[in-house]
Order: C-alpha cells, then structure tokens, then sequence
C-alpha cells in the first residue's frame, strides 16, 4: 500500500506546473479558500499539527486527470 503524499500550496503549485498548468499564488489560494457555502474548488484540509492548508498530491493530479476525461467524453463529433 501506499503512502499518501500531502503538500502544501507552493508545492501543489509547482506540482501543477511540471504538468504545464501554471497557476499564480493567487489563484491556488482561490482555489484553497473556502466559498460562502464552506467548500473548496480542491480538497484542501487543515493539517491538524501544523495548521496549514494541505492536499494529497495524487488526489490533486487525478483531478485535473478526471476532468481531461470528462472533456475527452464531451467532445463533439465532426
């Protein structure tokens, strides 16, 4: 089994960057931020120890890995 990797903001940044999604600092706090009804565009939780925002790094690819196929599904016929 395993082990779960959890990185924080800067390393999920540079994490998307080497899959050529360059995000500003900005839009990956937007991303972590809460909205008014308590939820985050990606799972972001609060480490409990340190008390900074983390994801799990495999859980953050698969998402945009998700979202590819779901477009890949999407598209229209010629």
């Amino acid at each position: 089994m395993r082990q779960p990797c959890y990185i924080d903001l800067e390393q999920a940044r540079h994490v998307l960057a080497e899959m050529d999604v360059e995000l500003t600092p900005q839009q990956m706090k937007r991303a972590a931020d809460k909205d008014g009804h308590g939820r985050r565009k990606l799972p972001f939780f609060i480490d409990p120890i340190e008390g900074t925002l983390k994801i799990e790094k495999d859980a953050l690819v698969n998402i945009y890995m998700k979202r590819q196929v779901e477009a890949e599904r999407n598209l229209r016929p010629n």
